[in-house]
């Protein structure tokens, strides 16, 4: 189990139990980032994108900001995707199609299950979530992943805009997710 020490700021850990916060981390700098670059622009609006995490800041242009929503962060901007607009906060996608490897018959992804400590299982090869920051965009689509069908209930109930696809590419809308028929020209 992992002991957190508030007061003292330090995490102690068991033996073997390792703690990867590039993702979180990631989502952090772009938040920062976006913090930052508003400032040195006067107060005007950024949108700040790192590996696929997207941060804002400031105001939003006419219609939002224009992002494309994609499994891989790599997919060009004008690649196969949902086009979508945002007006503030942080969008994030977490999937399970890339950082995959065999091992030996078995297909793993980089996204585990903590109860487990095997690659998560679950109908979602890919959530994506808005919110209002990108950490908190980021921590919720990864949790998603992990929560398997509970996710639906639990970003309901956090009233978090979802875009969650299933294994055989169906795809399901949660909240007030941005109309793709009205993305700025």
């Amino acid at each position: 189990m992992i002991q957190c020490g508030p007061l003292s700021r330090t995490i102690a850990m068991p033996a073997g139990v390792y703690l990867d916060l590039g993702s979180t981390g990631k989502a952090l700098a772009a938040d920062l980032a976006a913090t930052a670059a508003q400032v040195a622009v006067n107060g005007g609006g950024v949108l700040v994108s790192l590996g696929g995490d997207i941060a804002t800041a400031g105001p939003a242009p006419d219609g939002g900001w224009r992002g494309l929503v994609a499994e891989d962060s790599s997919v060009p901007a004008d690649g196969d995707g949902q086009v979508i607009c945002v007006q503030a906060g942080g969008v994030a996608t977490s999937s399970t199609t890339v950082r995959r490897w065999r091992r030996g018959q078995a297909l793993l992804h980089h996204i585990i299950d903590p109860q487990s400590g095997l690659p998560a299982e679950g109908p979602w090869r890919t959530v994506t979530v808005l919110a209002a920051s990108c950490v908190d965009a980021n921590v919720a689509a990864t949790a998603a992943i992990v929560q398997g069908e509970g996710a639906v209930d639990w970003l309901q109930t956090h009233r978090l805009p979802s875009r969650l696809v299933e294994s055989d590419g169906t795809i399901h809308y949660l909240g007030p997710w941005p109309d793709p028929s009205r993305v700025a020209a």
